[in-house]
């Protein structure tokens, strides 16, 4: 038997209405035009590419060398893997009907 003293609300506060329409604005698929949904692994690996190329011009090791790396590294890596994911074949059920 659990049972509690304070009545239940059955409202929510400003504050938990605004943290739950949060939640399902962070949770909510994004949908992009296909020109832009099709150009994102290119725009990665450009953007990777562009990247690292630019350390090749830094003359000193400023702080933002590692950062440039990082980020090179992080959108080749992304753009990679986006388009693995496309390029991969729909995987077909193994199941045999009788």
């Amino acid at each position: 038997m659990l049972s509690s003293a304070a009545p239940k609300s059955d409202t929510l506060t400003e504050t938990q209405a605004v943290t739950r329409n949060a939640g399902s604005l962070a949770s909510r698929k994004v949908w992009l035009p296909k020109v832009f949904y099709d150009a994102l692994p290119y725009f990665y690996l450009t953007a990777g590419f562009a990247a690292f190329f630019a350390t090749l011009y830094i003359s000193d090791w400023f702080w933002v060398l590692p950062h440039y790396l990082l980020f090179s590294a992080a959108c080749l890596h992304l753009g990679v893997l986006v388009l693995r994911r496309r390029k991969r074949p729909d995987r077909i059920d193994d199941t045999v009907d009788d």
